[in-house]
């Protein structure tokens, strides 16, 4: 990133320049995505038990953190942020910080997923939401995690606070962002044009990818831009009624892209281009490009929800846990009734062991205790009822392609 130029302010530094920020008609293509992507969401999970959909949501959280933090260029593997989430840290500052941004994601979807159930979360795109997901993400960041140099600048960031001073001020890439003293009157316009409370349904999802890019052309922050755009376009995703109970997020398609990894950064690019003549819309940017980057996205995210139902499909699911006890060196072939009749009904009583494995008491305890063992069974409390798990040694069997080293 490189010094800001200067440039008209008149040109420049009006709100309207995200502009188009939404679409006065919708074409046929994105009307036909957005229908598919709302029913197959409809169906994502729908046949598990809501308590084995909530422990598979804290694995998808491991991997939207894995995939947004590979986006950054950070590669932390997800059995390093499973430890950290257990507060087990790398003894090396710098994959120690790469844990603590990981988990810091995984944290902070959780906290969004509460909200979205619970029905609490506020207008995706309002400043306040906006500035407490920056805030809660580098909350628990080092001194060095918030030190920006280059480009001739060193400066601290200040988590939870737009750009504000001229040192704020750079290129990213090709692009000019707006400058420091005009990101908040920007911020309030984004707000405005993309407040879901007057949207519908169709409406809602349409401007998921909107909103997205618009945030990242502001560039409100000093870092951490991506980071918020994909955390807010989550949020935006539960308000749009496809969310699927956070069983899906775009992160990992962005990451892969379509055709190719080159895909976000490309189609990011290309979303930024100047209007092109009269039939190109009527804002500062062109429209034409708008769609397409809307189409792209609201593909990959229709991608992710088809793969992830597929892989949290009931039976498919069933027969990987089979395989799963089938190729284990310590749990006994009993275990996998254990582990059906726990994706099944959701949790099951510690006293009904001997009977789901159909073994005398003393031996079915130990088959038990070797699946507790595995982490593949756990429980709130030392006595309570057990639930699935799905701990990150499992993935090669349980969810295949779900990371690379899958």
């Amino acid at each position: 990133m490189g010094k800001r130029k200067s440039a008209n302010p008149e040109i420049i530094e009006s709100v309207d320049r995200i502009e188009p920020a939404r679409l006065e008609e919708i074409p046929e293509a994105l009307s036909d995505v957005v229908a598919e992507l709302a029913a197959a969401s409809a169906t994502l999970g729908r046949a598990l038990h809501p308590r084995t959909a909530a422990n598979l949501a804290d694995l998808v959280r491991i991997m939207n953190s894995y995939y947004s933090n590979l986006i950054e260029g950070h590669n932390t593997r997800p059995k390093d942020i499973e430890r950290a989430l257990f507060g087990q840290f790398d003894s090396d500052s710098e994959r120690r910080n790469l844990q603590v941004e990981a988990a810091a994601h995984v944290r902070l979807q959780a906290e969004i997923d509460r909200k979205a159930i619970e029905g609490g979360l506020p207008e995706p795109a309002s400043a306040g939401f906006i500035l407490w997901l920056h805030r809660e993400f580098y909350r628990d960041a080092a001194p060095e995690m918030l030190a920006i140099r280059g480009a001739g600048r060193a400066l601290t960031m200040v988590p939870g606070e737009w750009r504000s001073r001229p040192d704020h001020d750079v290129a990213v890439g090709r692009h000019l962002p707006p400058s420091s003293d005009r990101v908040a009157a920007f911020m309030d316009h984004f707000a405005t044009r993309y407040r879901f409370e007057p949207l519908g349904k169709a409406a809602r999802i349409l401007a998921i990818p909107a909103a997205h890019r618009r945030l990242s052309y502001i560039h409100p922050f000093p870092d951490g831009n991506g980071r918020v755009a994909r955390l807010m376009s989550h949020a935006m995703a539960h308000m749009a009624g496809i969310g699927a109970h956070g069983l899906w997020s775009i992160s990992r398609g962005l990451a892969r892209g379509l055709e190719s990894r080159g895909d976000y950064k490309r189609m990011m690019d290309h979303a930024d281009t100047p209007r092109q003549g009269d039939l190109d819309g009527r804002g500062n940017l062109s429209q034409r490009a708008l769609i397409d980057f809307m189409l792209w996205f609201l593909r990959t995210c229709l991608d992710q929800v088809t793969f992830m139902t597929g892989l949290f499909e009931l039976d498919t699911l069933a027969r990987r846990l089979r395989t799963y006890v089938e190729r284990s060196e310590t749990l006994k072939p009993e275990a996998a009734r254990l582990l059906e009749d726990a994706l099944i009904r959701g949790e099951l009583e510690r006293g009904d062991v001997p009977r789901i494995t159909g073994l005398p008491e003393r031996t079915a305890r130990r088959v038990f205790n070797d699946v507790i063992a595995a982490g593949l069974l756990a429980s709130d409390t030392p006595k309570g009822r057990v639930s699935l798990r799905f701990p990150v040694e499992t993935l090669d069997i349980l969810f295949p392609r779900l990371f690379p080293e899958s």
